[in-house]
């Protein structure tokens, strides 16, 4: 395939998952071999670096990139898209140490690149052709193995020790479908996690309109109501377990797995043509798999 970028620039605005402050996101078209770069236009000397595994330093919920002062935080959702609509070159304005939640899945990116609309440029994309199996396994469960296919495909399986999410597969096989198939998932937690995250500071912007929360465990009604107050959010009845809001599809936390392993891989900066298996996949692992790749490209 061709090279390719935005035909006009954008402006995403939203929360920080993170921060909890508002953060503006402004995409800009870019010429042929720039790649995905982000800059950070708060920063007395604007710093911007190329969009890479070898930046990431932290997966705490989310991918984070960070070469000294340059840090940005949740690039995943934003790589799954671009990568997915095949758009290899463009700069990345943010004015803060990460990119906006938005619903906490990648549809308003996709949404705003499709009105942008997609130019292709005369140079070839860059491309991973996988010619050989490879495998990786943390030893914690999580595995991932990658076949030549002529295509790019993803296959994802998660399990959870939940009565709610338990086993779940995903898988992507025309990444033309990405827009209605992947796209809407959102990232998800459970809520016998939120204070621990609270805690940490690592969800200062989290709420029931960025995540798919999952109520699992039982909590008493006055715990529940303290956690939600935090949150900012109405009162939930503690009898009822389940998602705390409409799932978009059935399987929404195992297709949102599939799109951030997307955003993951697409931080070794090429096109890939093969097929990715991952089982139990988190930031961490993908990242690790990916900085591995990307040495050996």
């Amino acid at each position: 395939m061709k090279q390719q970028t935005i035909k006009t620039d954008f402006t995403l605005s939203g929360k920080g998952l993170h921060t909890g402050i508002n953060i503006t996101a402004h995409f800009c078209p870019a010429p042929a071999n720039h790649g995905i770069r982000i800059c950070r236009v708060d920063l007395s000397d604007m710093p911007v670096h190329s969009a890479l595994a070898s930046y990431v330093t932290q997966t705490s919920r989310g991918t984070v990139l960070e070469n000294g002062k340059w840090k940005v935080s949740t690039v995943e959702h934003v790589m799954s898209a671009l990568y997915a609509l095949g758009i290899t070159n463009c700069l990345i304005e943010v004015n803060a140490p990460e990119v906006p939640i938005l619903d906490g899945s990648a549809l308003p990116v996709v949404e705003a690149v499709l009105d942008a609309g997609i130019l292709e440029q005369e140079a070839d994309a860059e491309e991973w052709v996988v010619t050989e199996p490879l495998s990786f396994d943390n030893g914690k469960g999580s595995k991932m193995i990658i076949t030549p296919c002529d295509h790019f495909e993803v296959a994802v399986d998660v399990d959870y020790p939940s009565p709610i999410l338990h086993l779940q597969h995903a898988e992507l096989t025309d990444i033309t479908t990405y827009p209605t198939q992947v796209a809407a998932a959102r990232t998800f937690c459970f809520l016998r996690e939120i204070e621990w995250l609270l805690r940490l500071g690592l969800i200062k912007g989290g709420d029931l309109n960025n995540a798919l929360v999952i109520y699992d465990k039982p909590l008493s009604q006055r715990t529940l109501d303290k956690m939600t107050d935090k949150l900012n959010q109405p009162h939930i009845d503690a009898s009822k377990l389940g998602y705390l809001s409409p799932l978009k599809y059935e399987n929404e936390p195992a297709r949102h797995k599939l799109l951030d392993v997307i955003g993951d891989m697409a931080l070794i900066g090429k096109r890939i043509r093969g097929r990715v298996e991952a089982t139990c996949p988190g930031h961490g692992f993908n990242t690790a798999c990916a900085k591995q790749i990307l040495q050996t490209l």
